[in-house]
């Protein structure tokens, strides 16, 4: 039986990915929940007046959005770590790019596409501006993008460490930074009547950069991890 085409392995992969999520829920709502919870307790700490909120809501949607990402970037790898199946994907024909950029794009789509389309919700809950929505509907997609992709370097290093949580949020939270300022920075400016776009094209080529690099810096981790 001939091995399957590139592009059939990693629609395979993520298919795979979404399937295992699903069958386990809690991973999926992890994340959502916790947006959920912090957004609805920020009014209680900071108070109910609308202007304090929506001077805060930009910073703090990201916030939570990052914090979520952290929750469940742990978690890429270490199921077929612990199944032995991750060995098999370092023995495939396949390149391990491809391989390592299917399992980051499922996780995208898990948490970061999720994240991003209920967040107009929170987001009125926090009195966000109307005009502001599309560009942290857009922000959040392509931020939680990147920091899919890093997240999956920090993944990679740790995934053979028993309790390695804490060490990937010290390895990956610096590289978060830049996606954090100039994806508030974005809602911020729409918030305020300015435009947005250049936030989002800067956010477009840190994606861009990532999808190229950290695939690469995420396999290399992996063989490190395996052989260690």
């Amino acid at each position: 039986m001939s091995a399957p085409s590139l592009p059939a392995f990693c629609l395979r992969l993520v298919r795979r990915q979404l399937v295992l999520a699903v069958r386990r829920p809690v991973e999926i709502l992890n994340p959502l929940l916790f947006f959920a919870m912090v957004v609805a307790l920020f009014p209680l700490g900071l108070g109910p007046d609308p202007k304090s909120l929506a001077s805060f809501a930009a910073g703090t949607l990201w916030i939570i959005a990052l914090l979520s990402n952290l929750l469940t970037s742990d978690t890429i790898f270490r199921g077929d770590y612990d199944d032995g199946s991750l060995e098999q994907l370092l023995l495939a024909p396949q390149p391990l790019y491809f391989s390592v950029l299917a399992y980051l794009g499922a996780h995208w789509l898990l948490t970061g596409v999720s994240l991003a389309l209920i967040s107009p919700l929170f987001a009125l809950m926090l009195n966000l501006p109307l005009e502001a929505l599309p560009a942290l509907v857009a922000s959040l997609l392509l931020g939680s993008g990147v920091m899919s992709l890093v997240g999956g370097v920090g993944a990679a290093l740790t995934v053979g460490l028993k309790r390695g949580g804490m060490l990937i949020s010290l390895l990956i939270l610096p590289l978060y930074m830049p996606v954090l300022i100039f994806g508030s920075a974005a809602v911020r400016a729409a918030a305020q009547g300015f435009p947005a776009g250049p936030q989002l094209a800067i956010l477009g080529a840190m994606f861009c950069l990532a999808i190229a690099l950290a695939p690469l810096a995420t396999a290399a981790g992996l063989r490190i991890s395996i052989d260690a």
